[in-house]
């Protein structure tokens, strides 16, 4: 019998079950699917010379994540590699708005728009510096993050208090009105915002713009080496290393409840496999809840608040084996990793206001990988292995578009919306479509049956809305892993912080499963009773 079972070898499932193996216990990790990863993995399923990342790609978050530091993976193969660039957003104009690795080559850029804009980046980055370290600690720490929340908060206070935390209460479009002149700041702000499901016009947009954007000026945008999966192969090196077990292709269908505690998991298959201590689930708050545990071992106040959880967009990607490099007309962005496709801040907020109607959007934006430009070795020379992801509603009620997409996601819908997000390339850059030799289209549903997580292709297990964040994570009244159930944790992306690929929510479920013999975690969860 293994000290804790974990359901789900995402990032967040592998980091748990590390951090657990390193305190001593003995682990059992149970993955759905046929491999470990989540929606961190690679293939060579577009064409056998070019690798392509399934899920994500570029994993700011992790590169200034302090608990992926101290897991020491360069000691079981991974390294990290860079694009020339970070990112780009071009306009059709030919101007771009480029985000260099070092700051004063971005301020020289963002000068080219409006002479002042250089220094108010600057400036910007000025105040991430003093601040930064101590606010990404605090970030990553069990809610409330006391110790870490102190720290920031002086640094805060000695940074301009009260008019900083305006600055990242701000919608990122007023954010970008008031520190820059031009449009190449704005444009950074906003399109840094959209990675997550924030309108311009939204309360908190700005803030999430300016944390990608200021990680992005000081740990840029990095991939590892190879393909996504090479992150997941050194979590699951560490993990067997160290005396884990996983096992794959074996789906958990419940967490067996016995007098409000959890002490063992039913598989597809019918086995039950008893867990000492702890139960953790990488998995979504509704899935984990309604799915595994069931309503009748839940308050009736947990269940009422689940009705109101709130997904965040929904995803179509496309994933390219190109022949040649992207032919921008904007030339920064073809050193980029990472090209934002719109027609500036307006078109943004054209794009998420159709999402916000139901509406498929009929110039999508398209958040655009250049993955061989970021790491040679993902194919041959001169080649460019690519990919686009664009966000779309959860719920389809209409198409502002020309091709009556309803959201069944057949294969005349498929194949309409991958040409809706090339047309949309080839305006920025013409002859795109020319360079394709290959390609391979993920629906919302295809994204979900591949990890069941990322529901209809919502890929931050949840809105990254304040309305839902720290104490309201998943629902109101949480912010922490403990459940209402004893000895279970929640250990994925719908826990504090949320999305992102960071290892923080599986590290915070650990730390409370680790802490649970000393009680301070059982008093916790009889709390959400």
């Amino acid at each position: 019998m293994p000290d804790a079972v974990v359901i789900g070898a995402g990032p967040n499932g592998l980091v748990a079950a590390n951090l657990l193996v390193d305190a001593g216990w003995t682990v059992e990790v149970l993955e759905a699917q046929d491999e470990a990863g989540g929606a961190v993995r690679s293939d060579r399923g577009v064409h056998p010379d070019y690798v392509s990342d399934l899920f994500s790609a570029f994993y700011p978050l992790a590169a200034a994540s302090p608990i992926l530091a101290r897991l020491d993976l360069a000691a079981e193969g991974l390294r990290w590699s860079h694009a020339p660039s970070v990112l780009a957003h071009p306009l059709l104009d030919g101007r771009c708005a480029v985000l260099e690795r070092g700051v004063q080559h971005t301020s020289a850029g963002l000068a080219r728009f409006a002479a002042e804009d250089g220094e108010s980046w600057q400036d910007m980055y000025r105040t991430w510096s003093r601040i930064g370290p101590d606010l990404v600690q605090a970030l990553f720490t069990p809610f409330p993050p006391v110790r870490s929340g102190l720290r920031a908060a002086a640094k805060l206070r000695a940074s301009g208090g009260l008019r900083v935390a305006r600055k990242l209460a701000l919608p990122v479009r007023r954010l970008g009105e008031e520190e820059f002149s031009g449009d190449g700041g704005r444009l950074l702000l906003a399109g840094n915002a959209l990675h997550a499901d924030l309108a311009p016009e939204a309360a908190g947009s700005g803030g999430f713009g300016w944390l990608m954007s200021m990680l992005a000026q000081s740990h840029g945008f990095p991939v590892p080496v190879g393909g996504a999966g090479a992150l997941t192969d050194a979590l699951v090196s560490r993990l067997r290393r160290r005396g884990g077990v996983l096992r794959c292709g074996e789906r958990v269908a419940s967490v067996i409840v016995r007098g409000g505690t959890a002490v063992a998991v039913r598989t597809a298959g019918g086995d039950a496999i008893d867990a000492r201590r702890a139960v953790l689930a990488d998995t979504s708050a509704p899935a984990l809840y309604r799915d595994l545990v069931g309503e009748e071992h839940l308050p009736s106040r947990l269940v009422r608040d689940l009705e109101r959880f709130q997904w965040d967009f929904a995803t179509l990607k496309v994933d390219w084996a190109l022949t040649g490099p992207v032919p921008w007309t904007a030339p920064g962005a073809a050193r980029a990793g990472t090209v934002h496709v719109a027609d500036g801040v307006d078109g943004l907020t054209r794009f998420a206001s159709q999402i916000a109607m139901g509406h498929v959007p009929a110039e999508p934006f398209a958040l655009f990988g250049q993955m061989t430009t970021a790491d040679p070795s993902r194919s041959p020379a001169g080649t460019e292995s690519a990919w686009a992801y664009t966000h779309l509603p959860q719920h389809i009620t209409a198409d502002a578009g020309p091709d009556g997409i309803t959201g069944t996601w057949d294969t005349r819908e498929q194949e309409a919306m991958a040409d809706r997000i090339e047309n949309q390339v080839e305006r920025f850059a013409p002859g795109f479509r020319a360079l394709i030799r290959a390609r391979r289209i993920l629906s919302p549903t295809t994204l979900q049956s591949m990890n069941e997580n990322l529901h209809n292709g919502a890929i931050n297990n949840g809105t990254t809305a304040l309305h839902q964040q720290l104490v309201f994570l998943p629902t109101p009244g949480a912010g922490r892993p403990e459940t209402p159930v004893m000895n279970l944790y929640l250990a994925s992306a719908a826990a504090h912080p949320g999305g992102g690929v960071h290892g923080a929510p599986g590290a915070n479920a650990a730390r409370a499963a680790l802490r649970s013999h000393h009680g301070l975690s059982k008093l916790l969860q009889r709390a959400q009773r």
